[in-house]
């Protein structure tokens, strides 16, 4: 089993550790936003972890890829525990040549096969993405 650990510092700021060993900052109090917040966090890993899986899977189907953005947004419920609602996924992908069919396809998969914060999230709000490409 992993284990992560946070430890508080002062105010509204904690330091956790992951698993593999870094050291993240957290600030649970967006006025003072010394460091990020548990919950925008999530949309960080959401978008680390579909970029992931959107460039292996392009490699593997020797997809000419030269640069990849994802930009993820989110409304979050009014009242606690004020989960996230509504994401959004914006790919930008680049590369000369690039097959618009494999990275619809990658994306696709990303988001409903391999993606396992996609997968976590997808429990309390509906993900709608979309992509745009352009040459490199």
């Amino acid at each position: 089993m992993q284990e992560a650990r946070v430890r508080w510092v002062e105010d509204d700021r904690f330091l956790a550790t992951t698993p593999s060993g870094h050291a993240v900052p957290f600030d649970s109090n967006r006025q003072t936003n010394l460091a990020p917040g548990p919950m925008e966090m999530l949309l960080v890993a959401l978008g680390a972890c579909t970029a992931t899986d959107v460039v292996t899977i392009l490699k593997k189907k020797r997809q000419p890829l030269a640069g990849l953005e994802v930009a993820v947004r989110g409304e979050r419920a009014a009242t606690p525990p004020n989960v996230w609602t509504k994401l959004e996924i914006h790919y930008r992908v680049r590369g000369r040549g690039l097959d618009e069919k494999a990275v619809r396809d990658a994306i696709e998969l990303s988001e409903n096969k391999y993606c396992s914060v996609a997968a976590m999230l997808k429990k309390t709000a509906p993900i709608r993405f979309d992509f745009e490409m352009t040459e490199a």
